[in-house]
């Protein structure tokens, strides 16, 4: 601006010099130095005015007189916006010239430039923690629980009980669950039937099986006579022991009875899948008490748990720094690593700024358009003299100037001639 006065002060100077000058020189018009300083003077005066009337012409009236072809930029301002608009989208911002200038840029390369730098600031943690936190607290979790209970019913639902169980006892067996369930069971029997309370029972049912045996001819007597010679008290100090080293050969690791159980256990468990009607009814039972499982307020009091969980990890810092920050650091130097990933990225970021710019080429000419119009004629003049006026101003020096020489030139061709 200040440039733009200095030389709007020069070319008034100019004009005045040489209105002065010709004014001056009128008095020596006999002689020749005087005709020829006249006749530069007066050549340089009209030319000063001519440009200056030009000048002045293209922004408004000349000394407000509404002379026809002058204030050019107020009468065709719509005419020179689209011109400018014009010019702007089919000439100087083409999409293909954008374009061009896209393909140059490796966009990729400077985004993870710039992430590399970031990882390094100061308070990239704490602005982890805030988004972390920020992220955390803002989830629904009464929205989400039932999402989530629909989700697991319908996966329970999926669920077949023949896999589960055959995979069950697949383990089991593997981990000889059935013969520690069997020492484990002999172990408790035999602590039951040990006690003095388990005796005397023994003795109450087995006189009650003899009291209740029925029988002809020699065998009733026999029984009878047997009844006679016991009581429920020998019974149990008979059947006791009987029972109890039963038992401890049961416990023994070679005993055949034991091998035959066991197998008859395994037996029965490897065939547990293949029992269609047992399986049906598993899972028809399966199904109900899914369905009749209301766990909305329990997930949602897990997922409540987890919450205050994870705002505790987002506010630990060394949490942040040895796996949030090494992630993306390990990430990023990955891609770096990749030709592949890095052309595919780019390829990416490039063709989503082409396809926008394809759609959005037409609202460079828009917003400009938009600006313009937003000034008034008075602001529109002032903003292009305070620019280019530097130059127009100038123009009326050199017009002064080039005159001022061209007169000289012509009264010396007069004179001559």
């Amino acid at each position: 601006m200040k440039n733009g006065k200095k030389s709007n002060y020069l070319a008034k100077i100019s004009l005045g010099v040489m209105g002065a000058g010709f004014l001056i020189t009128i008095p020596f018009q006999e002689t020749f130095m005087g005709r020829l300083l006249q006749g530069g003077f007066e050549a340089g005066l009209v030319g000063g005015l001519a440009d200056w009337f030009a000048v002045t012409a293209l922004f408004r009236h000349p000394l407000g007189i509404p002379i026809p072809h002058t204030a050019l930029l107020p009468k065709n301002r719509d005419r020179m916006i689209k011109a400018l608009i014009s010019m702007l989208e089919k000439d100087w911002l083409t999409k293909e010239s954008i374009i061009e200038k896209i393909k140059q840029i490796q966009f990729a390369d400077k985004l993870l430039q710039i992430a590399e730098k970031e990882l390094s600031a100061a308070n990239l943690k704490r602005r982890i923690s805030s988004i972390l936190k920020e992220i955390i607290s803002f989830a629904n979790l009464e929205k989400i629980a039932p999402s989530i209970e629909k989700e697991v019913k319908e996966y329970l639902h999926a669920l077949k009980v023949e896999k589960i169980l055959q995979s069950t006892i697949t383990l089991a067996l593997n981990e000889k669950l059935d013969e520690k369930t069997l020492n484990y069971s002999l172990t408790e029997i035999e602590k039951w039937i040990s006690k003095e309370e388990t005796k005397q029972k023994i003795g109450v049912i087995a006189k009650q099986l003899l009291d209740n045996i029925e029988a002809e001819g020699f065998l009733k007597l026999a029984i009878s006579s047997f009844r006679n010679l016991v009581n429920e008290e020998k019974l149990g100090n008979m059947l006791q022991p009987f029972i109890l080293k039963r038992i401890t050969l049961l416990q023994r690791e070679d005993n055949p009875y034991r091998h035959l159980i066991l197998s008859r256990i395994r037996e029965e468990l490897e065939g547990l899948p293949d029992k269609e009607e047992l399986m049906v009814e598993i899972n028809n039972w399966k199904n109900t008490q899914v369905n009749n499982w209301s766990s909305i307020d329990q997930i949602t009091e897990i997922l409540k748990q987890l919450q205050k969980k994870l705002i505790v990890l987002a506010e630990d810092e060394e949490f942040i720094e040895r796996y949030i920050i090494s992630f993306i650091r390990s990430f990023i130097n990955n891609i770096l690593e990749t030709p592949k990933k890095m052309e595919s990225i780019e390829n990416w970021i490039q063709n989503q700024i082409i396809y926008y710019l394809d759609k959005n080429h037409s609202k460079i000419g828009v917003l400009v358009k938009e600006n313009l119009e937003k000034l008034d004629n008075e602001t529109l003049i002032n903003m292009m003299e305070n620019n280019i006026g530097k130059d127009l101003q100038w123009i009326r020096v050199n017009g002064a100037v080039c005159g001022f020489f061209i007169g000289i030139i012509l009264t010396i061709l007069k004179t001559i001639l």
